[in-house]
């Protein structure tokens, strides 16, 4: 865009961002070093962010929050509901703009296993929620685990939560479920809104019945909260739809080095290479 501006001042402002950047054998060794640094970064990044915001709900004396379990619960939580978002946005993406042959069957393939394997950890997370509340002997946590699941008001978001979480991504063991991106894409919306169901258990459940009966109450969203819902839907949607309009939606680096553009044939005549030669 640098290159191919025609007035000055977009022409500096591009100039800014490529940083100098000329495509030389020295940039794009510095970029692959980069590259290869921030995708190192970004692995302890993630579990220090979810680890420190489960902290937040761990050290309080809250039942139904104060629990040791939230730190590699909520790791493992991350993952799964950011798998399921690619999967989700992906899928429709790849169909409506042809690119098959770059988000192959084999993306799709391990992205289900990987939602799989933290699906079951998150199911060990429930688990040991309920095994800690009553191993504990602790009154208070125990009535928590029978509010959210048969005594109170919210039971039915409990088991909604166990069915979209636990139950229903159990099919992903089937290979076929696995090869079928319709299937991926309505399990990863399912999965979706059973991570929206475990905020909504984990916060409203937890405070509408605190230590003192006089301050029970009973949630209910007002249109403002309904609003503010929606009004982020809309902006996540609206900057996705501008990314892709404005920046090639698959990184054309990762490309380039996966896919050599030419090979020779016997007859010593180079051709392009098509996806049935990968």
């Amino acid at each position: 865009m640098r290159d191919t501006a025609r007035h000055p001042i977009p022409r500096f402002i591009y100039g800014m961002l490529a940083m100098g950047w000329r495509g030389s054998a020295r940039h794009w060794k510095r970029y692959e070093t980069a590259y290869i640094l921030l995708a190192g970064l970004s692995t302890p990044l993630v579990l220090s962010v979810h680890t420190v915001v489960s902290f937040d709900f761990a050290i309080s004396i809250l039942p139904g929050w104060h629990t040791t379990i939230f730190p590699p619960y909520f790791v493992a939580g991350a993952i799964y509901c950011g798998f399921a978002m690619v999967l989700f946005l992906a899928i429709p993406i790849r169909a409506l703009y042809g690119l098959e042959d770059l988000i192959t069957m084999r993306h799709l393939v391990n992205s289900a296993k990987v939602m799989l394997a933290t699906g079951l950890i998150v199911a060990y997370g429930y688990g040991m929620e309920a095994f800690a509340a009553f191993y504990s002997g602790n009154k208070y946590e125990q009535f928590m685990w029978l509010n959210r699941a048969w005594l109170g008001p919210y039971w039915w978001s409990y088991w909604a939560l166990l069915a979209t979480n636990i139950f229903t991504p159990q099919i992903l063991w089937f290979r076929r479920v696995r090869q079928s991106p319709i299937m991926l894409f309505i399990i990863s919306t399912i999965i979706l809104v059973g991570m929206w169901l475990e905020r909504f258990v984990i916060v409203v459940t937890s405070l509408h019945r605190d230590f003192l009966p006089s301050s029970w109450g009973f949630y209910k969203p007002t249109s403002i909260d309904w609003a503010t819902y929606v009004g982020t839907l809309g902006l996540f949607f609206t900057l996705m739809f501008l990314f892709l309009r404005v920046v090639p939606a698959i990184s054309i680096f990762e490309v380039r080095t996966l896919l050599p553009e030419a090979k020779v044939s016997e007859g010593g005549d180079a051709h392009l290479m098509s996806s049935s030669d990968l």
